[in-house]
């Protein structure tokens, strides 16, 4: 593993009431991508941004988009995200029964193809499809809301995958959401990541553009 840190803050702990604020701020920070949760309140119980959020931020932003769907139908949404110049595309493992033709829906978009999973859900059912993937975002709380205790043995799951992808000789990057803040984000790092979202950690410290940069000059392995 020899990939930069990432660091990709979540929207859904930031104000609602100042998103543009919270916005330049995060261009103006270290963040190198900015991760925003989409849910339907299906597959997760809560709902959050929809497109017209999407929309209105996605000129605001400098940083690339990290967009996660925790729906049930995500590829209905391929094409409206990749009008808005989305990056990377996340979606669940939980929901997509033909893996293999959503990931290449998403890569003929032209965005990156990440697939994510849920605490319960183990790393080796990704096993034939790694190579294909850009990204597997590990969830290490139950996804819909922020703010949740990190999951110990999501620690395991990433050691797990870092093995798998290594072994491979894979770029594939691990990304884990949930609970992260210095501590625990030290420790995924150690542990094999290398995208880390942060929601709370960030936009509730009292100086957000420092937690990033401690998040994204955690010692690497």
């Amino acid at each position: 593993m020899n990939q930069e840190l990432l660091i990709s803050p979540s929207l859904l702990s930031a104000n609602f009431l100042r998103l543009e604020q919270d916005i330049q701020l995060i261009n103006e920070s270290e963040a190198d991508w900015l991760h925003i949760d989409v849910m339907d309140g299906v597959f997760v119980p809560n709902i959050s941004f929809g497109f017209p959020i999407l929309e209105a931020i996605a000129p605001l932003l400098k940083k690339p988009l990290d967009v996660h769907l925790m729906i049930v139908e995500p590829l209905k949404f391929v094409r409206e995200l990749a009008a808005l110049k989305v990056d990377t595309m996340n979606v669940h493992y939980e929901v997509c029964p033909h893996l293999d033709r959503a990931i290449g829906a998403i890569h003929d978009a032209g965005m990156k193809a990440a697939v994510t999973l849920n605490p319960h859900t183990p790393v080796e059912l990704l096993t034939d499809v790694l190579d294909k993937l850009d990204m597997v975002l590990l969830m290490s709380v139950n996804p819909g809301f922020g703010g949740q205790r990190f999951i110990p043995r999501t620690l395991d799951k990433v050691r797990r995958l870092r093995a798998m992808i290594d072994e491979r000789g894979l770029k594939t990057r691990i990304e884990v959401d949930g609970g992260v803040n210095a501590q625990t984000g030290a420790e995924l790092v150690q542990a094999g990541a290398d995208v880390l979202v942060a929601g709370s950690y960030v936009f509730s410290h009292t100086d957000p553009k420092a937690a990033i940069h401690t998040l994204k000059t955690l010692p690497r392995p």
